[in-house]
């Protein structure tokens, strides 16, 4: 995501580069680049304006600190506006009710029935909460059949009733029943439009009134740009919703919708939607997504991700196999499957400093670790557990099975084979140890 404003913004700070301090021509040239890209992001004119004015104010002000360069002042200061562009601080969800209440509102094609899956998976697993999800859209063919198919792949109830033509009554009978059976917080998915017409908006500003909702979320389609926004604006003058949800964040690498939106509707970004599965699901960090639009990075959302998957009776076990040298390709197989659960491969490496950058040029796909998978299980149990039983007539027969050449089940033995031994190193002496065995292994340390 953002990939193009990133480039261009680096572009930008370039001309301070070789400067001594910041002058009115050198920062006017640079804010020149940063307003066009901006507005190649697809960011409103005014808020890009305003912004660069803002910049410019604190650039050539008096809080200079000396011990900084010019491009690294820059970077800083467009990273402190951007962030209060985007919200300033993250904004969750109000969860006060008994049952919360939380009317989804949007454009059709935006994605709200999705996220209404996510959002519910995310207060089940993430807050420990038992949702029910109310299926309101009453217009769409298969709307219904939709939301009970996100439901059974989470685990949630679904409330339906496909007869009823009255989203009002739908609403408080869902209500009703929640209050009866346990939920404590109640999800509405309600009807989109192709565009913002007078009838859809009487339909759910009477929903609104009729259920008086904990929390209203409007959901728009990232990719939309600035009409997200001016949609936006459409909505919470008749809803006041109370925040936004950027779906399809993932798919848009101009990201004027995230950096406009706040400024329009003066309401918090909460969630962001980071592709298909039901775990794509993210909370909005202002500081964060401003770190990564400048080729920052986001170490702590990687951290959190890895923290989620982070199994600690399994990795005593795992712990106790490196230790007895029984570590094998089942384990290896199961920590893919980890890393596969904290999201998409292009997504995870952009949290990483200075990789997104690296690798713009780089295709990175979801399904990365696809002939890694093949290779392993292709495998028999024994050969997968006792890794050493793989000679060049089993090889063959794998890299046949896996439909890969037995070039490739070399390198991965190769590379499994250094691992193992760096794990046992670090195993026995700490950070000594892991550097004796990383400097050992040739080729560096193995690559996916």
């Amino acid at each position: 995501m953002f990939d193009n404003l990133s480039d261009k913004l680096d572009k930008a700070f370039h001309i301070l580069k070789g400067h001594g301090k910041i002058t009115d021509v050198n920062v006017a040239d640079t804010l020149k680049e940063v307003r066009r890209a901006l507005l190649d992001a697809d960011v409103n004119f005014k808020i890009a304006k305003d912004f660069t004015t803002r910049v410019k104010e604190k650039a050539i002000g008096e809080n200079v600190l000396t011990t900084l360069q010019p491009g690294q002042l820059m970077v800083k200061i467009v990273k402190d506006e951007l962030t209060e562009l985007m919200g300033g601080d993250a904004a969750g969800v109000n969860l006060s009710g008994n049952p919360t209440v939380i009317l989804m509102s949007g454009l059709q094609g935006s994605g709200k029935t999705t996220f209404s899956g996510k959002l519910a998976n995310f207060l089940k697993t993430k807050k420990n909460k038992k949702p029910l999800l109310v299926a309101c859209d009453i217009y769409r063919p298969a709307a219904i059949n939709q939301l009970h198919v996100v439901g059974g792949q989470i685990g949630v109830e679904v409330y339906s009733e496909p007869e009823n033509k009255n989203p009002v009554e739908i609403a408080q009978n869902a209500i009703k029943h929640a209050k009866a059976n346990g939920f404590n917080v109640v999800i509405v998915d309600t009807a989109g439009r192709l565009a913002v017409d007078e009838e859809m908006m009487n339909e759910i500003a009477n929903v609104h009134k009729a259920i008086e909702p904990h929390e209203t979320l409007f959901v728009v389609d990232a990719m939309t740009g600035q009409d997200a926004v001016n949609t936006a604006k459409a909505f919470n003058d008749r809803l006041n919703f109370d925040g936004v949800i950027l779906t399809k964040l993932d798919g848009d690498t101009r990201g004027g919708a995230a950096i406009s939106i706040k400024s329009v509707v003066n309401k918090p970004i909460k969630f962001i939607g980071t592709g298909e599965k039901m775990e794509a699901i993210d909370v909005f960090y202002p500081n964060r997504m401003a770190d990564r639009i400048l080729g920052m990075g986001d170490v702590v959302s990687l951290v959190e991700r890895a923290q989620e998957q982070y199994d600690e009776e399994e990795a005593r076990k795992l712990q106790k196999k490196i230790a007895k040298n029984e570590f094998g390709f089942d384990d290896f197989l199961a920590q893919i499957q980890q890393i596969k659960k904290m999201g998409n491969m292009k997504d995870l490496v952009g949290m990483i400093p200075g990789a997104g950058k690296a690798l713009k040029d780089v295709e990175i796909e979801d399904d990365a670790f696809k002939h890694i998978e093949a290779i392993i299980q292709s495998m028999t149990p024994a050969e997968r557990s006792k890794p050493s039983l793989i000679d060049v007539k089993r090889k063959t027969r794998i890299a046949k099975g896996s439909g890969t050449k037995i070039e490739q089940v070399n390198q991965l033995m190769k590379q499994f084979d250094q691992m193992s031994k760096m794990m046992k190193m670090m195993q026995g002496g700490g950070g000594k140890n892991m550097m004796k065995a990383m400097a050992g292994m040739k080729g560096g340390m193995p690559k996916m």
